[in-house]
């Protein structure tokens, strides 16, 4: 027994979860590209794949937006520059790549939004993702658009030039070890997959754009406490604390309390999920 549908008897939005359900799972391509004035983008996408070892060649597709039909800054600016990097994404820093999904405006530095820093390359002019695992400096060789309406693929042929590897991830062969890697894929909906421990749901920010890491102070940004997931779930929320929220958990604070103290409480509290609390907290005390 079989549900079975005619691809043209389905609406391009119902389509387009059963394929993503289906296709699983997805590695995920974290792009990093300019524009031509010089603007850092960071977003990541799911409709990615290697396709050959010689020439060295990925495939990554920013889709038109099926709700509007819209493209992503990624497709304008490999048209602009023709040069990215694609880093690997591993579940250390999945809660910040998910933030740097959110729709910013054209102009902002999803680096900075999602709390990344901005690494050099060697090659190619865009930034590589310092804190990723594999960081793959490429050149745009061809960018295929599939169609012109909602839903539509637009294919971006990259070459790897240069490929970045952290050390210690490699085995005594030098080969990437999958668990020092610790990958994460998509699935379909919230749904994505850990390599080593199976299946996980991360809300994807759609309808509303993230506070942003950047809207904390330095001093939680690089916190030694809070790890890059955390973080992550703190630029996550939709609106800051109240003035009114911030005061509570001022009020709560003892007397002459450390700053690692405070970024342990906070943490307790992101790992309970209670997000809003923890940010507050950590204004309270900033």
């Amino acid at each position: 027994m079989y549900h079975s549908v005619l691809s043209q008897d389905l609406p391009t939005p119902k389509l387009h979860q059963l394929l993503m359900s289906a296709v699983v799972p997805r590695p995920i391509c974290f792009a990093s590209t300019l524009d031509a004035e010089g603007n850092p983008n960071l977003s990541p996408f799911s409709f990615f794949n290697i396709f050959g070892a010689n020439p060295p060649l990925l495939i990554f597709s920013p889709a038109r937006r099926g709700r509007d039909n819209t493209v992503k800054h990624t497709y304008e600016n490999v048209k602009e520059v023709a040069e990215v990097v694609i880093n690997v994404v591993n579940y250390a820093m999945v809660e910040q790549t998910s933030l740097a999904s959110s729709d910013f405006p054209k102009g902002v530095n999803e680096f900075v939004k999602a709390g990344f820093t901005m690494l050099a390359s060697d090659t190619v002019k865009p930034f590589r993702v310092a804190e990723a695992p594999v960081q793959m400096e490429c050149k745009v060789l061809q960018v295929i658009e599939t169609g012109p309406n909602g839903g539509a693929g637009n294919l971006v042929l990259c070459e790897v030039i240069k490929t970045h590897i952290k050390a210690d991830l490699l085995n005594e062969k030098g080969l990437i070890d999958p668990f020092k890697l610790d990958p994460v894929s998509r699935l379909g909906g919230d749904w994505y997959g850990r390599a080593k421990e199976g299946l996980f749901e991360l809300p994807k920010p759609l309808t509303f754009t993230g506070i942003g890491v950047d809207y904390f102070p330095k001093e939680v940004q690089h916190s030694f406490v809070l790890t890059g997931n955390d973080l992550g779930k703190l630029g996550s929320l939709e609106t800051p604390p109240t003035e009114a929220e911030i005061l509570h958990q001022k009020n709560q604070l003892s007397v002459g309390i450390g700053t690692h103290e405070v970024h342990q409480l906070a943490k307790n509290l992101i790992d309970h999920q209670q997000v809003p609390q923890a940010a507050a907290l950590l204004l309270a005390y900033h």
